[in-house]
């Protein structure tokens, strides 16, 4: 941990910290419908790194929710959003334009949005779930990765944390932060200690009192164990990590008839929401498509993701939606601050440093 700097006030200072400016190395995930201004200005006042999202909104109400993120805090934060959407360029435009401090991508982002971003004195920090895909972004510019590991919520790989992380930080010299089963004060020493330069949350942040999410929702994450979490294709025809439920029952036991006239209607839904043309979502359904291995059903099936989100993020329907969520849903039982969070995992984290069993 030779760029580990320990600080009377329960602060750890790192590489991360150093990079955007935040006072702890802790990254709050830019999950969509949740991490709004309210959740990103209660992160960024914290001293962590609230990361807005973006692919749920349109480029008018990400302007918006930039200016009153800014309004309610005088620290850093970012903004996250798909490198593949049709719009990309314009949601950069706005990064820029209202002086965002960070960019994060969900996938990597092609070399000239990099450039263009660092050139304007953006921080970008693209999540990868492959080493392959760090080297490739560190050697387009990308000033720190987020790494993700299988357990985390969301589309996820199937390649732990522990085994992912320590093979990213050999292999890539910009920063690393580590995603995936991340909740307290132990686990930011143990990414530490694989020399990560901080973690990133998105279920423990979710589970606090300054989420937006309904309190009924909260409260199925609260009563979930460990067994609950599950990793379906039904949803979009990626795996991806959520809570078991009896929609996701209902979900996993559908044929491909049924699943695709859903998302045909979840498509549609999904496009009045975001603004979008049908023109804009077949470029990005071809974007999508662009290197990876993707039928047109799995892309049609992408239209569900974002709208079963919202019946239970927004609308607090968890008979019509499903819950994305890391494994450590199952270890949480509380919904803090944001402060009282990120304050907790730094004691935490002080009091694992000074208690570890080490000899002279």
């Amino acid at each position: 941990m030779s760029d580990v700097r320990r600080m009377t006030d329960a602060r750890i200072a790192t590489a991360l910290t150093k990079l955007v400016g935040v006072r702890h190395p802790i990254v709050q995930t830019g999950m969509g419908w949740v991490a709004g201004p309210r959740l990103v200005s209660a992160t960024a006042n914290a001293g962590a790194l609230g990361i807005l999202a973006s692919a749920t909104m349109t480029t008018e109400q990400l302007r918006t929710a930039v200016r009153e993120v800014a309004s309610r805090t005088d620290a850093p934060f970012g903004v996250n959003l798909r490198a593949d959407a049709g719009d990309a360029a314009e949601r950069v435009r706005i990064i820029i334009d209202e002086g965002v401090k960070v960019a994060s991508f969900a996938l990597a982002p092609s070399r000239e949005l990099i450039t263009r971003l660092k050139d304007a004195g953006v921080v970008v920090i693209p999540s990868i779930g492959a080493r392959r895909h760090a080297e490739k972004v560190a050697a387009w510019g990308a000033d720190a990765v987020v790494v993700q590991g299988g357990e985390g919520g969301g589309h996820t790989g199937n390649v732990a944390t522990t085994v992912l992380l320590p093979q990213v930080v050999d292999a890539v010299d910009i920063p690393v932060i580590a995603a995936g089963g991340f909740h307290d004060g132990r686990g930011l020493v143990a990414a530490l200690a694989y020399g990560a330069a901080g973690i990133a949350m998105g279920t423990r942040f979710l589970l606090t009192s300054d989420s937006t999410v309904p309190d009924a929702v909260k409260a199925r994450y609260l009563a979930a164990t460990v067994q609950d979490i599950t990793v379906t294709t039904k949803v979009d025809g990626l795996p991806h990590r959520m809570l078991r439920s009896e929609l996701v029952d209902a979900l996993e036991r559908s044929g491909r008839g049924a699943a695709l006239l859903r998302a045909v209607r979840h498509a549609a839904a999904f496009r009045r929401d975001s603004g979008m043309s049908w023109a804009q979502m077949v470029r990005d359904g071809l974007a999508m498509k662009h290197g990876k291995d993707l039928t047109w059903s799995q892309v049609l099936l992408a239209a569900n993701t974002p709208m079963l989100l919202k019946a239970s993020m927004v609308e607090g329907r968890t008979d019509l939606g499903v819950m994305a969520a890391g494994q450590v849903a199952g270890l949480i039982d509380d919904l803090p601050s944001c402060a009282e969070l990120v304050h907790r995992v730094m004691v935490e984290a002080q009091h694992t440093l000074h208690q570890l069993p080490l000899t002279s």
